[in-house]
């Protein structure tokens, strides 16, 4: 049971790319001078403050502990600013490739472990990078001689790099026993008020604020991504990661891309359409295939037979 509802929860996030990608779009052609700084940090506002007033009703007899307000505003943190320079990122990338570059944290993860532990990094750990290296720059689209990377992929990898210490808070063991309904209710919540002001400083004026969603497309773009991308999501993977082994979440966490590049084929221009923005759909290239099959080859190898850990156990929301 926990495998398929970890499953669904990499379906939902999968579904975030495109209508993130198609939020931009129809806000920029409103507010042709925000930046997409500005737009970046008020999706998160909009996004999680949503979620937050979403799940508020199911809390009527749920009082986070303190170590459930703890964890949700780390989680809000990292969280936050990951999807945020994520967000911006996606921007100047198609989303399938901002997908698969965005599961560089499974890599990330163990080197930073070998840094934290003063230990040289196995041979397991130099093929997974090396892959997610070689995938990185086929996504991107360098050649020889060509050692730029664009802005969208660049944010993409930063994000990555944050969302490990998002990853490193859920799992950390200080936190077993806490439950998934308040620790997302903190999170949405933690999110939005840390980003209300990110968003003001950033705003082109004091009507963006506003303005920003003040359109049916914008609200509905929106209200998907905090019903679907922000609780559902969010909720399921607090919920239920903690009833498997890290090694199995690692594996079942890969398949995320998958879901956005299967979307990223028929979504984007039904997404243009409703948002009067001409946001093609995407095709199955040579490039997205090799270097999204390396990355999630990397994935794999740095999971496969590792060790399993008993997993911890926390109650039910």
């Amino acid at each position: 049971m926990p495998v398929l509802f970890l499953i669904i929860a990499c379906a939902l996030w999968g579904l975030s790319f495109p209508v993130v990608k198609a939020l931009h779009y129809e806000q920029t052609l409103r507010i042709p001078e925000a930046s997409s700084a500005f737009l970046a940090a008020w999706m998160q506002v909009g996004r999680f403050g949503l979620g937050a007033l979403i799940l508020l009703p199911l809390l009527h007899r749920v009082r986070p502990t303190r170590q459930e307000l703890r964890q949700g505003l780390l989680l809000a943190f990292w969280g936050g600013f990951g999807m945020a320079v994520q967000a911006d990122g996606l921007a100047y990338t198609p989303a399938s490739t901002s997908a698969f570059l965005t599961q560089a944290y499974c890599v990330i993860l163990p080197l930073w472990a070998c840094l934290r532990q003063r230990q040289w990094p196995t041979l397991r750990v130099v093929g997974a990078t090396a892959l997610v290296v070689a995938g990185g720059a086929i996504l991107a689209g360098l050649r020889p001689g060509d050692l730029r990377l664009g802005r969208g992929e660049i944010e993409t990898l930063v994000g990555a790099f944050i969302f490990t210490f998002q990853i490193l808070t859920l799992e950390n063991p200080r936190y077993d026993g806490n439950r998934g309904l308040p620790v997302t209710f903190v999170m949405c919540s933690g999110i939005a008020i840390l980003f209300i002001p990110i968003a003001w400083v950033l705003a082109p004026s004091s009507s963006a604020m506003i303005q920003a969603g003040a359109s049916l497309p914008s609200f509905v773009l929106v209200a998907v991504l905090a019903v679907f991308c922000s609780v559902g999501a969010y909720l399921l993977m607090n919920v239920w990661q903690p009833r498997v082994s890290a090694t199995e979440a690692g594996l079942i966490y890969t398949i995320e891309p998958v879901f956005t590049a299967g979307y990223a084929l028929f979504l984007p221009a039904m997404l243009g359409t409703f948002v009067g923005k001409e946001y093609p759909n995407e095709t199955l290239t040579f490039s997205l295939m090799v270097g999204g099959s390396l990355i999630l080859a990397a994935n794999v190898l740095m999971q496969w037979k590792r060790p399993p850990h008993d997993p911890s156990i926390a109650p039910m929301p």
